[in-house]
């Protein structure tokens, strides 16, 4: 399984970014028995979890702070997850990370995530 993000960027307070994460090696179909999260890391914060979707069941989770503010979307190839923020905050800046394993529940803790994407910035200016 590979998982490649995009969609990252410099954006002003306020604005939406739409972050993508393309896998290979796994389906995010409701056959997929897969689940698909998104992390950020903010310099001395740590790692958290934004949002989680568990795409057999279509649950969704997402972190108190984005909650209202993001959703998940998938595209009909089943083969990529988007997340879309909007309203972004000086505080949403972070490297943000696509992370997946298989098994059909919500899950928020990194370490029990099995596959990884490279990462993308997101920076938001005030």
């Amino acid at each position: 399984v590979q998982l490649l993000e995009s969609g990252g960027g410099e954006v002003q307070t306020g604005g939406t970014l739409n972050l993508s994460c393309v896998g290979s090696g796994v389906n995010f179909g409701t056959s997929g028995n897969a689940v698909v999260a998104w992390f950020r890391e903010i310099p001395g914060k740590g790692t958290t979890a934004v949002a989680c979707i568990d795409t057999t069941a279509g649950t969704t989770f997402y972190q108190d702070s984005v909650k209202g503010r993001a959703t998940f979307s998938r595209d009909n190839a089943k083969t990529t997850v988007h997340l879309q923020m909007n309203s972004l905050k000086p505080e949403d800046t972070a490297v943000y990370y696509c992370a997946a394993r298989w098994g059909s529940q919500i899950f928020k803790d990194e370490t029990q995530f099995d596959y990884w994407g490279q990462g993308t910035q997101v920076t938001v200016s005030s």
